[in-house]
């Protein structure tokens, strides 16, 4: 089989995978309000067409991602051919790619990881393509979302190492125009979330795949193998990191800068693999083995999180819960010929209902807390039950 087959056969049992599973899943309260509550963005315009052109469900909603992050995957392949000898590298970290846990959430919950994941390979390779006259695509890039600050300060680091000063001036200016325009979030208590930051970015690329990235930036600094990769990739770990020591970080934001780091991993892995004899490759067999497997794990308790439950005594301490419930209690609504309702206490459904076309009144009231004589809606998965509510029909005067 060929690489270029290869990659394609690949893409499509990903895209697969991930349309059926976007059927599953509930929308998120962060979703709910990048739809409805935030200021209309770019991803939330783009959301909102698919929603039009192709009906008001979890697929449509979901799609703009999916597509995203495999036209993501397609780029990645272009812009590590530099860094790959064989196509059949590239395949495989096309591969790692996808199975990361962050890419798959990035597919299936409502953000700007893909838009921002996108945006970053599509400049990569049209840098690579053409030069400094990629940095036309800067503009627009800065007007999609605030994130790519952190690629213009990258952009200025290199270009101070390469002593070009006048575009050093031109990228730092993009950068506060950028940050101006759009905000950043500085704001909350300071506080330390240093480790916190540490653990996300482990479940985002898996430890294994983030400890080993984390080798290689440092690796080709101290080594002074310098290139643009590394400056985007060190930049988003340095300022993230130092960030979190006062506040909460938006890993989102910061998460997709870090992917360019792969085709760095893969050269750096694949020349430590073949400049020794046979007998001595074992280990780095087993690393790969190793992070393959975790990958693979990670990406099926993803794709079978339901499944969880059957082991789990609180449903909602379990970190797919926030995925769930929603879908189900409306269709559980609708099915009653409720078709709008009041929650007091929980603003969240509330707004994640309204996607599924449960609007909002006061003549019907749902709580989560137990109400004698009132009728009850529990939802299950796999006959396990897994949250109850509440519901109360008020007379009209």
């Amino acid at each position: 089989m060929t690489p270029r087959l290869a990659l394609f056969l690949l893409l499509g049992i990903d895209a697969a995978i991930l349309l059926f599973e976007a059927s599953s899943l509930s929308l998120t309260y962060h979703g709910a309000k990048l739809l409805y509550d935030y200021e209309p963005s770019v991803m939330t315009r783009i959301i909102q067409g698919s929603i039009a052109l192709f009906g008001q469900n979890d697929v449509a909603l979901r799609l703009p991602m999916i597509l995203m992050n495999l036209a993501s995957a397609l780029l990645l392949y272009k812009v590590a051919k530099p860094y790959g000898k064989h196509g059949r590298e590239r395949v495989w970290l096309v591969a790692v790619f996808l199975l990361l846990p962050g890419v798959i959430s990035s597919s299936l919950l409502v953000d700007n990881a893909a838009l921002v994941t996108l945006g970053l390979f599509f400049y990569l390779y049209l840098e690579q393509r053409f030069g400094r006259r990629a940095d036309l695509l800067l503009p627009l890039l800065a007007l999609c979302d605030v994130a790519f600050t952190l690629l213009f300060m990258a952009l200025a680091l290199q270009a101070f190492h390469a002593k070009r000063y006048r575009f050093v001036g031109a990228y730092l200016l993009l950068s506060v125009v950028t940050v101006w325009a759009l905000g950043f979030n500085t704001g909350g208590v300071p506080q330390n979330q240093f480790l916190d930051m540490m653990g996300l970015y482990a479940a985002v690329f898996s430890p294994v795949v983030f400890v080993y990235l984390v080798y290689v930036l440092y690796r080709r600094y101290v080594t002074g193998q310098l290139d643009l990769l590394l400056a985007i990739a060190t930049s988003a770990l340095v300022l993230s990191l130092l960030l979190s020591f006062r506040q909460r970080i938006e890993i989102e934001q910061f998460a997709p800068f870090m992917m360019v780091a792969l085709p760095l991993g893969m050269q750096t892995f694949y020349h430590s693999y073949r400049v020794r004899l046979r007998p001595f490759r074992k280990r780095y067999r087993l690393l790969f083995t190793l992070a393959m497997a975790l990958l693979v794990v990670n990406a099926g308790a993803v794709f079978f999180n339901k499944a969880a439950y059957l082991f789990i005594d609180e449903p909602s301490h379990y970190f797919a819960y926030r995925t769930h419930i929603a879908k189900e209690l409306a269709e559980a609504l609708k099915a009653r010929n409720i078709f709008c309702a009041t929650l007091p206490k929980n603003r969240a459904m509330q707004l994640r209902l309204r996607f599924y076309g449960i609007g909002e009144c006061e003549e019907t009231v749902i709580r989560s807390e137990r109400l004698p004589g009132h009728k009850s809606v529990t939802i299950r998965y796999y006959n396990v039950p897994v949250a109850t509510f509440y519901v109360t029909k008020l007379l009209k005067n």
